[in-house]
Formats: structure tokens, C-alpha cells, sequence
């Protein structure tokens, strides 16, 4: 996963580092009071992998160790708030940004040759391993956290935590890990989400001990906000080639798509889809040209990163030289 000629001058960049990442290396979601995620702190990693930015990637990786990681075990905990006492309140784990910190580490290393990111990389991917893979319902899932998504019968499941990319890195490397079995069941899964007069997957699914696949309870019914990762993740990894894929592709097919439908009443969100969802969109289409370099300046942090992180996969994929 080479960083396809990007550097760390790159104006999309520059300016996603003004606006989202703080001095100390916190990466901020300014659309939920400025709080931090291992989720975006992960996507920061990487992004200053791919820009060749070894001193903001120290910035953020060293704030992460300070802050989010677990004494107990080798994962973060995936929610900082500054406005809190104290800041990291939950010490559940977020397993797609516990897989982006350790991705990000060892393509560090790749990059920079350091040891030490392998050695971190090489314990939490070990942790996800070995705490975060289940059989569910004969499939190999990742839960999304260490507590609170596997109970008595069944799980509750997010393919938009099923990073692809990452999951294909992991799986290429170690061949005797379970990554390809994980990659194989979440495709055999997002093929059956398909709910609704559109045909699209909730965010949250329920997959029962017997096979069966529902949109999960306790979460709004919609794909949205969560799932417009899934296509992002499962282009870039090479798996396009998904029916539900294409039904998002013709969901989204129209002018101003909406931001999210109800896959059970279909309704739907009354404001388009953000910047790096169309961005996704583009990339999903075959549009490379249509992927922004900078986000615009009402992007809030989830829609700049999903644009940056668009344009590197488009650039990766070779569907663009930048």
C-alpha cells in the first residue's frame, strides 16, 4: 500500500491538518463538541502515512498510546471527551479504528523503517485477532467492541466495520490468520443486507446464532451515516463486485441523494448526502474525476476524512494519478 506519489505539502492535507487536528496530535469530530475517536485518530494515521508526514503521524500516534490506550489489553479505548471528567468515561473498544491504528503502524514501518511501530501494530492486530473475531451463525464476523455486540443467540454486527484494505493487508502478510475467512464472511453478509423497496443494508444489523440477518434493534433502521463507509471500504479492497453494492450505486444514482433512507419505511433524510459521501459515491461509480482534493469548508470531520481517504483509495486503485 504505497502512498501513489502523494507528499506532505498537499494542499487537501495541509488543510485537513488546520482544521481537525489539534497541536497535542487529537484529531477532532467538530460535528460532536470536538470529542475524539480511535476511529479518527486511526484515519489520521494513516492519512500521514500516505502524505509522507512522519512528524504529525508521531504527533497523533503518541497522543493516542497517552490517551486511548488500554493498560489490560492491547486496544484503545474509542472515545475521548475533553469536557469531561474523566475524558475516557468507557473503555470498550471501536474495532475499525483499533484496525486502522494497526495498519497505520505497520505501513509506518514499511515506510520509515521504526521497529517500534511493527512491534504495536504487530499487538493489537493480535488483540483484534484474538478478542474480536467470532462464528456467528457459521460466518467469521468482526464484533464491534470487546463488550456489549455478542449476547445469548446472537450479534450485533456493522459492515462498515469490515475495513477491506486493511482485512486484505493483514490477510496477504499473515496467511495462516483468519483475515481471508473475516473478508469472506463479510461479503456472503453485505450480498444478503439488502432490506427494503431499494434493497440496501442497515447500519446495524442482528445476526442470529441460526443465520438469520436483520436490521438490528436499537439503532434507527437506515443505511446512512455509518454504512456509506461500506462501499468506500469494500471498492478499495477489491471487492466491488457485490449486488448490494450495485443497489447502492443506483440508490444514489440521482441528484442530492439523501443522507440516509429507512430501509424498513423508507423514509428519508430531507439534506444530501455530505461531501465525502459523494465522494464515495464517485469512487463507487467509477468517477474518479468527480472526488474533491480539498474538503469544502462547511465539511464537518467525518465528511473531510471520508473525502481524503476517498481520494487516496481512488489514487491506490489507479483510477486516478492523485
Amino acid at each position: 500500500m504505497a502512498n501513489a506519489g502523494f507528499n506532505a505539502s498537499d494542499p487537501g492535507w495541509q488543510n485537513y491538518k488546520t482544521r481537525f487536528l489539534l497541536p497535542e496530535g487529537r484529531i477532532i469530530d467538530t460535528a460532536n463538541a470536538d470529542v475524539s475517536h480511535t476511529e479518527g485518530q486511526g484515519w489520521g494515521m494513516f492519512l500521514a502515512v500516505q502524505f509522507d508526514d512522519r512528524r504529525t503521524f508521531d504527533r497523533i500516534w503518541q497522543w493516542t498510546e497517552a490517551n486511548l490506550a488500554r493498560p489490560d489489553i492491547a486496544l484503545n479505548a474509542w472515545r475521548y471527551d475533553p469536557h469531561a471528567q474523566p475524558p475516557v468515561a468507557d473503555n470498550n473498544n471501536a474495532t475499525d479504528g483499533d484496525l486502522f491504528v494497526a495498519w497505520s503502524l505497520q505501513l509506518a514501518a514499511d515506510q520509515w523503517g521504526d521497529d517500534r511501530y511493527a512491534q504495536r501494530s504487530d499487538a493489537i492486530r493480535g488483540a483484534i485477532r484474538d478478542h474480536l473475531i467470532d462464528n456467528v451463525g457459521g460466518y467469521e464476523i468482526l464484533l464491534p467492541g470487546l463488550e456489549g455486540f455478542r449476547q445469548e443467540g446472537y450479534a450485533d454486527i456493522n459492515l462498515s466495520y469490515w475495513v477491506i484494505p486493511v482485512l486484505r493487508d493483514f490477510a496477504a502478510r499473515y496467511p495462516d490468520e483468519p483475515w481471508q475467512i473475516v473478508i469472506d464472511s463479510g461479503r456472503q453478509l453485505l450480498e444478503r443486507a439488502q432490506f427494503g423497496s431499494e434493497q440496501l443494508p442497515a447500519d446495524w444489523l442482528r445476526l442470529q446464532t441460526s443465520g438469520e440477518l436483520t436490521p438490528a434493534e436499537g439503532w434507527p433502521p437506515r443505511f446512512g451515516f455509518e454504512n456509506i463507509r461500506t462501499p468506500l471500504y469494500f471498492t478499495w479492497g477489491g471487492a466491488r463486485n457485490v449486488d448490494t453494492l450495485e443497489n447502492i450505486a443506483r440508490f444514489w444514482d440521482q441528484s442530492a441523494p439523501p443522507a440516509w433512507i429507512d430501509v424498513k419505511s423508507g423514509e428519508r433524510a430531507d439534506y444530501p448526502l455530505s461531501e465525502g459521501g459523494e465522494a464515495i459515491n464517485a469512487l463507487l461509480s467509477g468517477r474518479p474525476w468527480a472526488i474533491g482534493t480539498t474538503p469544502n469548508d462547511g465539511e464537518n470531520y467525518y465528511s473531510a476524512t471520508l473525502l481524503l481517504l476517498t481520494r487516496v483509495a481512488a489514487a491506490q486503485l489507479g483510477m486516478a494519478a492523485r
